[in-house]
């Protein structure tokens, strides 16, 4: 292809970067962080090379599940980032601006002082946190498109979202208030947790990725048109009204899924997108599961760090996500400047 001429006078070579290689990378990069966390116990770094029945059962009943479910849970978050840059043609949406993030809590407490559940209470218990974290959302999201009448104005979205996000939030902080006995329980949920994950979470996370992905695909070529604007979407042959409440639909349950197994976890639904174009310039066919791909990565990653760093203690893994992506976007605000 022929040379681009830079500001500089410098010329610069237009290379074609295909998506597939970057899928291979993150793959492997996931086969990789599964084999490290297998391997991470709560004493740090402590492989079990013995096959004896105790140390097969601490990997099979503990390790292997939570390792699987922090990187289900990372995808489902990227896949909602994805789905919400997308939806809202904003690369700064993220999971959570809808105010679904407070929704979700706000369900799930509800949920824990009407049942008297915790966490940890088995598989039942977890597709009730589930559903209670999505109809959470969904409400959240609900609203915050009411008050904004729709997508078209984005400072009118961004508002809606605050204020719904602020007032969800005061109603769980008063359910724990009124019942303390879920505090605890709602500590490491608003921090960010791995440790309750189990099998069932694992099941639960995997059928929800796969619904969330499947649905996603589906309307892949809705999101490529809509980065066109709306009117050009229409004249594609686009129905935007069942296209946006099919996107909502992904992006609350793939996020009240993530919320209501690790909690309140930030910015790996907002990186795992900008990671994925800042390397490659993929349609949404292929940009859809990369960033499911790279959320996966980045919360087995940032699990991983956080079982580790201070062993035999354990960082929340949501306060590292905070501190990691927030410096990557000072980063990238130091880069291009505004």
């Amino acid at each position: 292809m022929p040379a681009r001429a830079l500001p500089g006078g410098g010329q610069v070579s237009a290379v074609l970067r295909s998506p597939a290689p970057l899928g291979g990378v993150l793959l492997a990069a996931s086969a990789l962080l599964c084999a490290v966390g297998i391997a991470v116990g709560s004493l740090g770094w402590e492989p079990l090379m013995d096959a004896a029945p105790a140390n097969l059962a601490i990997v099979r009943d503990i390790r292997l599940p939570r390792t699987l479910g922090a990187w289900l849970a990372g995808a489902l978050l990227g896949l909602a980032g994805a789905v919400a840059q997308g939806l809202f043609r904003n690369p700064l949406a993220d999971p959570y601006l809808l105010g679904s993030a407070s929704g979700a809590a706000l369900g799930v407490a509800v949920l824990l002082v009407v049942l008297g559940l915790t966490p940890a209470a088995g598989w039942v218990a977890h597709l009730g946190l589930t559903g209670a974290a999505f109809v959470g959302a969904t409400a959240a999201v609900a609203i915050t498109l009411a008050l904004a009448r729709g997508v078209q104005q984005t400072l009118r979205l961004l508002l809606a979202g605050v204020i719904v996000g602020m007032v969800f939030g005061a109603f769980a902080a008063l359910v724990m208030f009124l019942a303390p006995d879920v505090l605890r329980a709602m500590q490491a949920f608003l921090l960010g947790t791995t440790s309750f994950l189990g099998w069932s979470s694992v099941v639960t996370l995997a059928g929800v990725l796969a619904l969330g992905l499947v649905a996603a695909a589906a309307c892949s070529r809705a999101l490529d048109a809509l980065a066109l604007g709306e009117t050009a979407a229409a004249s594609l042959g686009i129905a935007l009204a069942p296209v946006r409440i099919a996107l909502v639909a992904i992006m609350a349950l793939a996020t009240g899924a993530a919320v209501a197994h690790v909690g309140l976890v930030a910015f790996i639904g907002l990186v795992a997108p900008h990671l994925v174009r800042a390397l490659v310039k993929p349609t949404h066919r292929w940009l859809l599961p990369l960033s499911a791909l790279g959320g996966g990565v980045l919360l087995l990653a940032a699990d991983v760090l956080a079982r580790w760093l201070l062993a035999p203690r354990e960082l929340p893994v949501g306060v590292l996500t905070s501190v990691l992506g927030g410096g990557y976007l000072l980063y990238l605000m130091h880069r291009r400047p505004l």
